[in-house]
């Protein structure tokens, strides 16, 4: 059995998170290596620590509350094409999303892997690792299935900023993440840690820790930080081949993780800072957060709020699960919602259309303390995993 001791305190933005995610952070804050928490605005239920659970921990690294999906990021860049070729040259942005882009558990480069120096990083640091390396390679450029996507979309400045001058400009926007060699390491060292950690009743079983003066915790670390470096050349291929294929000029690129651990200074101490489904928001630094497949997005700033552990939503979040999802709506409803909008879908499943998300408005005038708006983005042609 785990000592009992006082939890360790945490801060909830806005009324939004389900009960069932309130549960999960207050059982993380439970641990005896917590030190400190936030919930996001738009948290979720998830394996372990909520989506939008943000969890400080002294000297140990927990694998689920990093997540699944090791590095999950968002990634935009803005072409030198005007924002007219939403309309005036669909046709060739919707060929290039479908030719150069890949969705889906198990979607790789059979033949011509796509070559980038992360292949030639610390892949032999133990056989277990080395062992993942011809997947990853396989994988590499290519994005997973569920809420991960491509995307066009207009991008609007009030006022100048990054680098651009006030006004509308054509983006690419892409959400993906760590494919299945993180999902393998996720699950690997979560294993590993549960076992050494029998005395963790069963509902705190998924929240297994490893100490990171250990050869595991080390372990995991050098793998979680691979994964890192891995899923941003994953969107940066995407990015490039997408581009070469229009024969357009990157103006800007921007890119954050929303599921990675971190080694920070908190109240005085260096602790590990776990975000899974949490933006980075430290003073002035820049992050991406989507709404759902037709409705905004936004590119913020962060302000720093020590509170938060320097966090803010990675999302819109749901608001109900896949499975409520294919049970309470139709691809009817989800047409008219898309035209509504000016939205094209290329493809998805039924699972991501816009209903089943919380209202992104809502979420941001949640964190209005964590992260001012720098610009918005409204997605128009969209590609994610096509469903079942």
């Amino acid at each position: 059995m785990i000592e009992e001791r006082k939890p360790a305190p945490y801060r909830m933005w806005g009324n939004l998170a389900e009960p069932s995610s309130i549960k999960q952070m207050e059982d993380a804050c439970s641990l005896p290596i917590a030190v400190k928490g936030a919930l996001m605005p738009d948290a979720h239920y998830g394996y372990g620590l909520p989506i939008g659970g943000v969890l400080a921990t002294k000297d140990a690294v927990i694998p689920y509350a990093v997540g699944m999906d090791i590095a999950c990021r968002m990634c935009m860049t803005v072409l030198d094409w005007p924002v007219e070729a939403l309309e005036e040259r669909e046709p060739e942005l919707k060929s290039a999303l479908v030719r150069e882009t890949k969705f889906g558990v198990g979607a790789r480069y059979r033949k011509n892997k796509l070559e980038h120096e992360v292949m030639d990083d610390q892949w032999d640091d133990n056989t277990f690792l080395a062992g993942l390396k011809d997947k990853a390679w396989s994988q590499l450029g290519t994005s997973g299935s569920g809420n991960h996507f491509a995307e066009f979309g207009e991008l609007t400045l009030e006022k100048d900023d990054l680098g651009l001058k006030a006004g509308r400009y054509l983006a690419l926007l892409s959400h993906s993440g760590s494919r299945g060699t993180g999902a393998e390491i996720a699950t690997h060292y979560s294993k590993l840690a549960a076992s050494l950690h029998p005395e963790l009743p069963k509902h705190l079983s998924a929240l297994a820790w490893l100490d990171l003066d250990s050869e595991e915790g080390r372990q995991y670390w050098h793998a979680m930080e691979l994964m890192g470096r891995y899923a941003s050349a994953n969107h940066h291929l995407i990015h490039q081949k997408v581009l070469g294929n229009l024969g357009a000029e990157s103006m800007l690129n921007l890119e954050n993780h929303h599921n990675f651990a971190w080694r920070e200074i908190h109240d005085g101490q260096e602790v590990v800072v776990h975000r899974k489904g949490a933006t980075p928001a430290d003073k002035d630094v820049t992050g991406v957060i989507p709404g759902s497949m037709a409705t905004p997005g936004y590119v913020v700033r962060g302000l720093g709020n020590a509170e938060s552990l320097n966090s803010a939503s990675h999302g819109a979040g749901r608001k109900m699960s896949r499975k409520a999802a294919f049970k309470n709506f139709t691809w009817e409803q989800g047409r008219e919602f898309l035209a509504r909008k000016n939205v094209k879908l290329i493809s998805a499943g039924l699972d991501e259309v816009p209903m089943a998300y919380k209202d992104i408005e809502e979420v941001m005038a949640c964190q209005e303390d964590l992260v001012t708006k720098v610009a918005r983005f409204d997605p128009r042609l969209v590609k994610m995993c096509p469903g079942k």
